[in-house]
């Protein structure tokens, strides 16, 4: 069975294999330095559907059916799904999934949901309790500006602080203990940080201290360090709060700063894409991690990665009652390897 190690976080005795995995985006992704790697970049961002939220939707079921067409199968061979978005109720996910018959367990995370999702679908994989499991999350740039900020017809002005909602979707495949990497080793359960940030245009700001407190959980948890891991990969806090991160951490004697890539800067082209200090929402850490990261695992180009998706826990209500903004970050190590580091 898992191990638990120190307050926060679990060692897989069984590591999970992540078998398969599938990542969709819009055009603008598409124009980015990965988009010759998502699975599918469809360039009408409607994806012929006659609203933004049947667009996520849609997203979603492509993205799943993507990820079980590689390994042929159907989904009843899906043992459950841990799925969420950023829309009230999350109705991306649930839409999106409801003719599909999988066993659904809606989660909410904010823009860390892809890295929840898998912390909880590799805890029941571990322990035998499924053989098979999936987790899988959506974002849109024009549902989460409708939600959250302005309709597009308003034309609000951005600060160079803000940063663009990808229009993205990912999904994963985790199965119990197999020959082929990459495998889940561990993860470590966030907790909220809140320093009293209340500028939602500003969300690297908002989350950089849970990315920090959980990394630092991490390694205390572990008895590891940054050197021992190839990459340290946030999701997203962008230009803003990655610098914040790798300042948090220095003052607490944990230099990262060489070894740290941030999902939010990999997605697009800052010097010639109008994203100001990055990407964000759910599917940009996802889909970066299906296009890029995963891929890279299963070559050995990277032997070690901790992913580390960050949300930032607000709504439209907290917004006008004036309310801060909460932080959370969920922490998976994957690694090509099956054992070692710890």
């Amino acid at each position: 069975m898992t191990k638990k190690l120190g307050k926060q976080t679990y060692l897989m005795q069984r590591p999970p294999v992540v078998r398969a995995w599938a990542a969709v985006g819009g055009k603008k992704e598409g124009e980015g330095p990965l988009g010759a790697s998502f699975d599918l970049i469809e360039p009408d961002t409607t994806f012929g559907q006659d609203s933004w939220e049947k667009a996520e939707s849609r997203m979603v079921m492509q993205a799943v059916s993507r990820a079980l067409g590689k390994l042929s199968l159907s989904p009843e061979e899906i043992d459950c799904v841990f799925g969420g978005d950023l829309l009230n109720q999350c109705i991306s996910t649930t839409f999106g999934l409801r003719e599909t018959g999988i066993p659904l367990l809606g989660i909410y995370g904010a823009c860390s949901t892809i890295g929840e999702g898998m912390l909880l679908a590799s805890l029941l994989v571990d322990a035998g309790t499924v053989r098979r499991a999936m987790a899988v999350t959506s974002s849109h740039f024009c549902t989460a500006e409708r939600q959250y900020r302005f309709p597009l017809e308003y034309g609000s002005v951005r600060p160079p602080t803000a940063q663009w909602t990808a229009t993205a979707s990912g999904a994963v495949i985790l199965e119990e203990d197999g020959d082929q990497p990459p495998y889940l080793r561990a993860a470590t359960i966030g907790v909220i940080e809140d320093l009293g940030v209340t500028d939602q245009n500003n969300m690297g700001a908002a989350m950089a201290p849970a990315a920090a407190a959980t990394l630092s959980r991490f390694f205390r948890d572990t008895g590891s360090a940054p050197e021992q891991f190839d990459l340290i990969a946030t999701g997203d806090l962008g230009a803003v709060g990655s610098q914040l991160l790798v300042d948090l951490l220095r003052r607490d004697g944990l230099e990262i700063q060489s070894r740290h890539t941030d999902c939010g800067l990999l997605i697009y082209d800052r010097d010639h894409q109008d994203v100001h200090a990055g990407g964000s929402g759910c599917g940009c850490s996802a889909s970066v991690l299906g296009a890029y990261l995963l891929p890279a695992l299963r070559d050995g180009r990277i032997r070690n990665l901790l992913f580390l998706p960050t949300g930032a826990l607000l709504s439209p209500t907290s917004v006008q009652q004036k309310e801060s903004i909460p932080g959370i970050a969920h922490l998976i190590w994957l690694s090509h390897e099956k054992e070692g580091i710890i």
